[in-house]
């Protein structure tokens, strides 16, 4: 009976230390599982310019309705300044543009989910979106204009917006801009929407760019709209892509500025501002 007890004790060491390596197998299995996987969302971040050119394109979110940079002309092919360049870029990356059309305020949203590639779409360069995502070196400068009607005479600056209806996208710096001064944000989807909500008197203003308001001028030199005032400071706009993506950013570069030294993005320009709005 001793003799039976004691291979039990030891039936039941030997189990017991059987599980404990188990467990520290387990566990060390999952530490090395766990280390493959950070490994490899670092190799595919490192490798996404490859998978670019592997799958022959480069997805790009972008508005479509926001004239003269990314809207549809009259035969409804999707054209503008940003969809131009982001093409030129696109073609000396060695692959195809395939544009995916979302409100401005998905847009980053859309690189979160993996849904784009990148973004071009007039998107400012500022430190708070530089900890979320990687930009482009800037491809274009412009300032932004307070928007009124031209019978308005209660808003002459931007501090007059106080308690006052601005029609402006959620997301985007000119909508801080008008919460700053004190406004009321109506949500907009575009640039069009906040145009007619100006004209059907259901906003007061709306701040946004001012070459796009000279080319709606120039469409529409009837309309009665006019700017009262214009921010301190020009934003530079680039593209945007998801964090950690080197090859890739560093490869648009060398796009955008083969494009400066060869004279297309010159040619691009032009065609839509009549000189060089990098600058």
């Amino acid at each position: 009976m001793k003799k039976a007890t004691m291979l039990g004790l030891v039936a039941i060491l030997m189990t017991l230390m059987l599980a404990a390596c188990g467990s520290n197998n387990g566990s060390n299995t999952a530490a090395t599982n766990n280390a493959g996987t950070s490994e490899e969302s670092a190799t595919a971040a490192a490798n996404s310019l490859e998978k670019i050119k592997s799958a022959g394109k480069i997805v790009i979110g972008t508005e479509g309705t926001y004239p003269p940079f990314t809207y549809h002309d009259a035969s409804g092919e999707l054209t503008g300044f940003d969809v131009e360049i982001a093409r030129e870029v696109a073609k000396r990356l060695g692959v195809e543009a395939q544009f995916e059309e979302a409100p401005w305020d998905s847009l980053l949203a859309g690189i979160d989910a993996g849904r784009f590639d990148s973004v071009f779409n007039e998107v400012s360069i500022r430190d708070d979106r530089k900890e979320k995502y990687d930009f482009s070196d800037p491809y274009i400068s412009s300032g932004a204009v307070l928007i009124v009607r031209e019978d308005n005479t209660d808003i002459k600056s931007l501090a007059d917006l106080k308690g006052k209806k601005s029609a402006q996208s959620l997301t985007s710096n000119l909508a801080d801009i008008a919460r700053e001064n004190g406004a009321e944000i109506v949500a907009i989807e575009g640039f069009q929407q906040a145009i007619d909500l100006l004209n059907s008197n259901r906003a007061d203003a709306t701040i946004n760019d001012n070459l796009s308001f000279l080319d709606l001028k120039k469409q529409k030199p009837d309309l009665a709209l006019k700017v009262v005032a214009e921010a301190e400071d020009a934003s530079q706009s680039g593209g945007v892509f998801a964090k950690n993506q080197p090859e890739l950013v560093e490869a648009v570069n060398k796009a955008l500025a083969d494009m400066h030294s060869d004279g297309t993005y010159a040619t691009i320009s032009e065609k839509y501002f009549g000189e060089d709005v990098s600058k």
